[in-house]
């Protein structure tokens, strides 16, 4: 598939197939190509957390997520966790934050990473949906996530059971100015 293919046919899913799985190899595929995302001075802290059999699928859903993103992702085999490494990512060495963002550009970072794991799904065929109700604590505490790391988002990770519309884009003369 080609990248303009990849990211005009990548939809947030809300359905998935049911009684279907993700080989933990295609997972591990997909995470690999996520770390591929450019991050400040090259410090790479995006973590993930993968519940990936149906008992954990299950306990995340139940334990972690509000009842509509439990609706959305009802049939999905996998479920990603995706935190970052604090006080790295925007900090100099001693811990001091290099500009007025700090932490915010871990969440880049990862945002990054997190959108290059979702359109390595698209090319294996695969579907997602990104998360960003849920209960931080809660997955910190399912999967043993430590303090220095912060919790961002959930992503479902499965095949796809309907055809979502594409959603309208903005036109381009709305969100950029020329100078």
């Amino acid at each position: 598939m080609e990248l303009t293919e990849v990211v005009t046919s990548r939809r947030s899913v809300r359905a998935y197939k049911k009684d279907t799985t993700v080989e933990q190899s295609t997972i591990e595929e997909i995470i690999r190509f996520a770390q591929e995302a450019p991050s400040w001075k090259n410090s790479q802290t995006g973590r993930y957390y993968v519940a990936i059999s149906p008992e954990k699928v299950a306990a995340v859903k139940e334990k972690s997520l509000p009842e509509f993103n439990q609706k959305s992702c009802a049939d999905a085999p996998v479920l990603i966790v995706t935190t970052f490494v604090k006080n790295r990512a925007g900090f100099d060495r001693e811990g001091n934050a290099d500009n007025e963002l700090g932490n915010e550009w871990g969440a880049y970072d990862l945002g990054l990473q997190n959108e290059l794991l979702t359109l390595k799904a698209t090319e294996l065929g695969l579907d997602t949906l990104i998360m960003g109700i849920r209960d931080g604590e809660a997955l910190r505490a399912e999967f043993d996530i430590p303090d220095t790391e912060e919790v961002v988002a959930v992503i479902a990770l499965g095949y796809r059971d309907n055809e979502p519309e594409k959603p309208k884009r903005k036109d381009v003369e709305a969100i950029v100015k020329f100078f």
